[in-house]
């Protein structure tokens, strides 16, 4: 008789033990995360987690550290709901659930050895983090990284430590724009595509990463294709609604697409047509 095998669901749920939190924004916090077993995650920058908290429920978060050379990873929660609301009070020594990571995150491989174009609208500074945790962690495997950021107003602006640095850094371009300045800002205002003309690239050798609301993706597209850079070359990332992780409850379906298992990222080049995405 043939022996029963019986794979890994997907809804394996994991302890996991808070490491560090830091309130970033009025809505925004950092969370520092190690898993209970001592082992890293795994992931692929661009990917999600589902993270539980016992008798409240779960939520999907986007992984917002390289999976270079560490044991833990971070994320970034915005307070919108009941789970995350929960999730922000809770400090250093708490444990939480974890569930994943899952989708299709950024192809690395595909993009050694070529230059960088990443644009982060809000808080998709967050998954984009990830990318560029990773892109700097390896910075020999790829050619020139421009990184452009906007925000609503100077308030909102995510990890500003780290965006000193970049902005100080040699090796790579930063920009970043708010959409409304305070009297303390002194830095570009004015939409985020108001960046990307400026922006001095080779497009034929230029991947381009998008993250933030569905509604600068239509802008940002046309700007980015009006530098000429290739279709198959424009990554974007969707966050919808994602209950699973699975492609079971169909809640981030688009059209024949699921995000949680055929995305979060995907070739602009296969799924322009989808009207419902942007």
């Amino acid at each position: 008789m043939e022996k029963m095998v019986i794979k890994d669901s997907g809804y394996k749920l994991e302890k996991a033990k808070i490491l560090r939190t830091k309130q970033l924004t009025d809505k925004e916090k950092f969370f520092e995360i190690a898993l209970g077993n001592g082992q890293p995650l795994d992931h692929e920058p661009g990917q999600f987690i589902m993270i539980s908290l016992l008798g409240i429920g779960e939520v999907p978060i986007s992984v917002a550290s390289s999976p270079s050379g560490r044991d833990s990873f971070d994320v970034c929660v915005r307070a919108v709901g009941k789970v995350t609301n929960a999730l922000h009070k809770l400090k250093a020594g708490d444990e939480i659930g974890i569930r994943g990571p899952y989708g299709k995150g950024f192809p690395t491989r595909e993009l050694q050895g070529n230059d960088l174009l990443i644009i982060a609208g809000g808080l998709g500074l967050a998954p984009l983090r990830s990318l560029i945790h990773y892109v700097l962690d390896n910075r020999r495997d790829f050619g020139k990284v421009h990184i452009l950021l906007g925000c609503k107003q100077p308030k909102e602006l995510l990890f500003g430590d780290e965006l000193e640095e970049w902005n100080q850094r040699a090796d790579l371009y930063y920009a970043c724009t708010v959409d409304r300045a305070d009297p303390d800002w002194a830095g570009n205002v004015g939409l985020i595509t108001t960046l990307i003309p400026g922006v001095d690239i080779e497009p034929a050798r230029t991947f381009a990463a998008v993250v933030g609301p569905p509604v600068m993706y239509n802008f940002v597209i046309k700007e980015l294709l009006s530098k000429g850079i290739p279709e198959r070359q424009i990554l974007l990332s969707f966050e919808r609604n994602m209950k699973c992780g699975n492609g079971k409850c169909g809640r981030c379906q688009i059209q024949n697409l699921y995000c949680c298992q055929d995305g979060p990222v995907f070739h602009y080049e296969k799924i322009k047509n989808l009207s419902e995405a942007m």
